[in-house]
């Protein structure tokens, strides 16, 4: 049996090694005399900060002796939070995850820790530090898994908040296991939970789940919203601020969401009451700023989208007036989703866009380039879901308008992006499209998309594990 030294030991060889006295060390590393001789001689721990200082004092890389002081100090002797609190704060600091990893499942087989490790989870999520909360969190909800607890709903919530990413299958498996909790989140919480499941759903483009995760969140909204206006709500009033929005938002946003679903699913009638529906809000009684900025966003909304809905059914006569109002658009992320509705138009109808491709030719070449830092869920998931079948969509009309090097360009970014997305049935779509223009490719272009098929050829077979077919 290997033998693991002492965090002690290793400072006692330390300060041989240098011919160091305690007096010395302690002059150099700020940290008490008496401190550094309990440690070596009755073996009481030192505090996080205090073995902070004795690293650098020692000349070694910040968070090199967490290792040896979790497994002397924590794992070795009873639980003890005055010590498993700090150490799991500088870890969460310092992105060592396995350090944390180790320190929550040496303690979690007592569910009486559940509660404060559940805090230090909160406090880690608000700081941004998603990756380390993560542990945290999964380990809650193991030890909450039989409870019907709000603390229980609200892991599993922060759980898919921080799993959400690129990979659709994942999001998919995310958002069906959260889904089954978010009721048991308190009333206000609910409607952001459930216009996070919505956008993740109408970034997978099921369209049944966008619908019933809407209706809900619009009846649950409905009762928030008469509550805050009744007399003596003061009550409703502070549990709304926990929203990232007003209250008649999440109204209106269901309105604009079943509309999505009706044009996915190529009712566009239907998608025009919906939209009709979210323009008209002259019962919000509310006449603030940020009120009226919410107000102004869907009204022109609705403008952009009554065009598309008119122009998807048919109706092309409204094609000048929608580029003029795409034109006057200035939020670049929205630009991806207007241009694409212009080019499911073209291909649908058979119309020829190339003077419009023209003029917002530098804001497409500036799509390839766009980074989706914001955290909300509509940015982080409709909107790259968007941008690759924009590519897509660009790929095949070029390719039909004969303009065959812009069409394969365009169609191999999807293809990259759709495979970031692990959306398996674009990116067959991709290769129909490629195999059935093939002929026109050149062999940079062949040799391009064969390489990016052997990639995620290999990728899958690391996922995925495979037998080994090298021979």
């Amino acid at each position: 049996m290997k033998h693991t030294p002492t965090i002690s030991a290793e400072f006692e060889d330390y300060l041989k090694q240098n011919n160091m006295t305690l007096a010395q060390f302690a002059e150099y590393s700020g940290v008490h005399q008496r401190t550094l001789s309990n440690w070596i001689a009755q073996h009481r721990p030192v505090s996080v900060q205090q073995l902070d200082r004795i690293t650098l004092a020692m000349g070694l890389p910040e968070g090199h002796l967490y290792d040896l002081y979790i497994e002397n100090y924590i794992i070795e002797r009873s639980p003890n939070m005055s010590r498993i609190e700090p150490m799991l704060y500088r870890c969460a600091e310092l992105d060592k995850l396995d350090a944390i990893r180790r320190i929550v499942g040496h303690i979690m087989d007592n569910p009486l820790y559940s509660p404060r490790l559940f805090d230090i989870a909160e406090t880690l999520f608000a700081q941004g530090r998603h990756t380390a909360a993560l542990p945290l969190y999964e380990n809650v909800a193991e030890v909450e898994k039989y409870q019907h607890s709000e603390r229980l709903a609200i892991c599993q919530y922060r759980l898919f908040t921080i799993q959400i990413g690129d990979d659709q299958g994942r999001n998919l498996r995310a958002a069906t296991i959260f889904e089954a909790f978010a009721e048991r989140l308190d009333e206000i919480d609910q409607l952001d939970a459930l216009k996070d499941l919505a956008n993740v759903y109408r970034s997978l483009r099921k369209w049944d789940k966008v619908d019933e995760m809407a209706r809900k969140m619009r009846d649950k909204a409905k009762i928030q919203y008469t509550l805050k206006h009744q007399q003596n709500s003061r009550e409703c009033d502070e549990l709304s601020k926990k929203l990232s929005r007003p209250i008649f938002v999440y109204i209106t946003y269901a309105d604009l969401l079943c509309a999505s679903v009706c044009e996915g699913q190529g009712d566009y009638q239907q998608a025009l009451h919906y939209t009709y529906a979210y323009a008209n809000l002259d019962w919000v009684l509310e006449k603030d700023k940020d009120t009226q900025h919410w107000v102004h966003l869907f009204k022109d909304w609705a403008e952009g989208n009554t065009y598309v809905n008119k122009l998807l059914s048919g109706d092309t006569s409204v094609l000048t007036d929608y580029v003029e109002y795409i034109a006057s658009t200035n939020v670049t992320k929205e630009m991806v989703t207007k241009l694409l509705n212009v080019m499911l138009a073209a291909n649908r109808y058979k119309l020829n866009v190339n003077d419009i491709l023209k003029r917002f030719e530098a804001v497409i070449d500036s799509f390839v380039q766009q980074e989706q830092l914001s955290s909300d869920m509509y940015t982080k998931q409709v909107i790259p879901e968007q941008f690759a079948r924009f590519g897509y969509e660009l790929a095949y009309y070029y390719l039909h308008q004969d303009m065959y090097n812009d069409g394969f360009k365009h169609l191999l970014y999807a293809m990259v992006n759709y495979h970031i997305l692990n959306n398996e049935t674009y990116y067959i779509n991709c290769i129909g499209l490629f195999e059935r223009f093939r002929a026109h490719a050149v062999p940079q272009t062949k040799a391009e998309y064969l390489n990016l098929i052997e990639k995620v050829w290999l990728d899958n077979v690391e996922k995925n594990g495979s037998p080994d077919l090298r021979g």
